[in-house]
């Protein structure tokens, strides 16, 4: 299997959980924070439904300067928003896993801020690391839910709320 088609194959089965879990944010709750240095539920949330465009990032780019291109977060304002924007998004990072990209993989990547560097990965790994965040921000929405008492979707199995605990 190609890393291309073992990325699109890991996208589409992170974007069922992921829907799920962003499908149950409320309305209401969109400027909740569980903690003052915590994002609020509508910061955390716009992350994690823009996270698949950083494949596109990775694989069209050769780097992000946050010096020279701050970051913009689109504005949501409701569970539907935030939907529309998560399928867009999946689009985007979609359209670039194709197997004439597979040889771009190795080519480096970098994450910086000016002279400041956070990340130097490869193309392949800034993939892999932003499937590991979509991952990693949606657990901790999770926990930001679950702290509201709204019932949380399973991710790789069925939650204690699916099976009545």
């Amino acid at each position: 299997m190609s890393m291309i088609s073992m990325y699109l194959k890991e996208l589409e089965q992170e974007s069922l959980t992921t829907r799920k879990m962003l499908s149950v944010v409320p309305n209401d709750k969109y400027d909740w924070q569980p903690h003052p240095k915590s994002m609020t539920i509508r910061s955390l949330a716009t992350h994690i439904a823009e996270l698949p465009t950083w494949i596109t990032l990775a694989l069209t780019t050769d780097e992000l300067d946050f010096a020279s291109a701050p970051y913009n977060p689109v504005m949501i304002n409701n569970t539907t928003e935030l939907m529309d924007l998560f399928e867009k998004s999946l689009i985007d990072g979609r359209t670039h896993l194709v197997t004439e990209n597979e040889e771009k993989l190795s080519e480096p990547w970098t994450l910086r801020s000016g002279e400041e560097i956070f990340m130097k990965l490869s193309k392949a790994e800034t993939v892999h690391h932003s499937l590991c965040q979509i991952i990693h921000h949606r657990a901790q929405l999770g926990v930001f839910l679950r702290l509201l008492d709204v019932p949380i979707p399973g991710s790789y199995g069925p939650s204690a709320d699916e099976i009545g605990l």
